[in-house]
C-alpha cells in the first residue's frame, strides 16, 4: 500500500527543495523542518538563502502555512519579495528560534 500524496518524507521531499516567490524569483532552499515536540505540529521551516541574496548564509524561520507546494515545478512558493527577505532579521545556525517569524507570513 502506497502512502498518501499529501504525506511526505521531510528529509527527501522537503529539505533541500527550492523556495520561490510568486514572481518566480528563487529565495533559497529549505534547510530544515522544525517540529514542536509537544504538539507534533510543524513549528516552522528554516529557509536558507545562502549567499544568493548576499546575506552570508542567514536563515529565516517561515511559518509552514506561508508556503504552498508547486507540484509542476517541484518547489515551494512563498508570497515574499526578495527585498522583504533582505530586510528581515533572520537568524544564524548557532541561534535557532523557538517559533516562526510571523512577520514573514503572507
Amino acid at each position: 500500500m502506497g502512502r498518501a500524496s499529501t504525506v511526505v518524507k521531510a528529509q527527501d521531499e522537503v529539505v533541500g527543495i527550492d523556495v520561490k516567490n510568486n514572481t518566480g524569483d528563487t529565495l533559497g532552499k529549505i534547510e530544515e523542518v522544525m517540529l514542536d515536540k509537544i504538539s507534533g505540529q510543524v513549528a516552522y521551516v528554516a529557509l536558507d538563502c545562502g549567499s544568493f541574496l548576499g546575506i552570508g548564509g542567514k536563515l529565516f524561520a517561515l511559518p509552514w502555512n506561508a508556503l504552498h507546494y508547486d507540484a509542476a515545478n517541484h518547489c515551494f512558493i512563498a508570497n515574499i519579495s526578495k527585498e522583504r527577505l533582505q530586510n528581515a532579521t533572520g537568524f544564524d545556525k548557532d541561534h535557532w528560534p523557538a517559533q516562526a517569524d510571523t512577520a514573514l507570513a503572507a
